[in-house]
């Protein structure tokens, strides 16, 4: 069955960087594009950015632009997530997500808080 299992997250200091990784397993991971989303307490869960099958054209969402990098090792079956110059409303749980035949899967989620 599809597995999505997220690490790499924690607490950060305002301006910091962490990593988060996704192993996937369960489906043929470099037949999928892969997403990332958060969910920030109260709120609804909110697109990130995703990334294509062949890792071609990423797409973010406007408010990490420019300070978030979604790559992916099809070898290892993973997809991470570089997050730099962190700001406090980036503190959220992060999950990644994959939509195979027609149903979307989600990791457990991993927590990123940013704060001093």
């Amino acid at each position: 069955q599809v597995q999505l299992v997220e690490s790499g997250g924690g607490l950060v200091q305002p301006g910091g960087s962490l990593r988060l990784s996704c192993a996937a397993s369960g489906f043929t991971f470099s037949s999928y594009a892969m997403s990332w989303y958060r969910q920030a307490p109260g709120k609804e869960r909110e697109y990130v950015a995703v990334i294509p099958r062949t890792g071609g054209s990423t797409n973010y969402a406007d408010s990490v632009k420019g300070r978030f990098t979604v790559s992916r090792d099809n070898a290892k079956n993973t997809v991470y997530l570089q997050m730099s110059s962190l700001k406090p409303e980036d503190t959220a749980v992060y999950y990644c997500s994959v939509l195979h035949l027609a149903r979307r899967y989600w990791g457990q989620g991993t927590q990123v808080t940013v704060s001093s």
